[in-house]
């Protein structure tokens, strides 16, 4: 079982705020549980939704994101939630030579933001997600 926060979505986008959390139980098979890294790491992985389409195609709206608080480095980069005073985001974040970070929507029509790593909060590293294929 994974807790899946329904009333969360994290931003491929603009930016979200949640203050409400509903929290429920999600189910997922076996061979899943594997993908997330085994039973042992379920303890550290949360699900979301995403709103927005930042990260398409690589994340689209109402996909779920499977969210690993465990692993927060940000030094080899990677898919993150993450948390600025614009609110909650799922996005691409790749760390410079000057320290700063670069905040990457995959979607190209979006640029690229620069920011302080005191600038942000990371949630965790996207492992993992449900969606549709379109």
């Amino acid at each position: 079982m994974v807790k899946y926060f329904s009333d969360v979505s994290a931003s491929a986008g603009g930016g979200s705020e949640n203050e409400c959390e509903n929290i429920e139980e999600l189910e997922i098979p076996e061979q899943f549980v594997f993908m997330l890294g085994g039973e042992r790491e379920l303890k550290n992985i949360e699900a979301i939704n995403v709103s927005g389409d930042s990260m398409e195609p690589t994340f689209s709206y109402n996909d779920i994101v499977f969210v690993n608080r465990a692993k927060t480095d940000l030094n080899r980069g990677g898919i993150f939630t993450v948390r600025t005073e614009a609110g909650l985001f799922i996005k691409r974040i790749q760390k410079r030579i000057d320290g700063k970070v670069d905040i990457i929507s995959d979607n190209k029509v979006y640029s690229t933001q620069t920011l302080d790593p005191r600038e942000i909060e990371v949630i965790g590293r996207v492992v993992s997600r449900f969606g549709d294929v379109d």
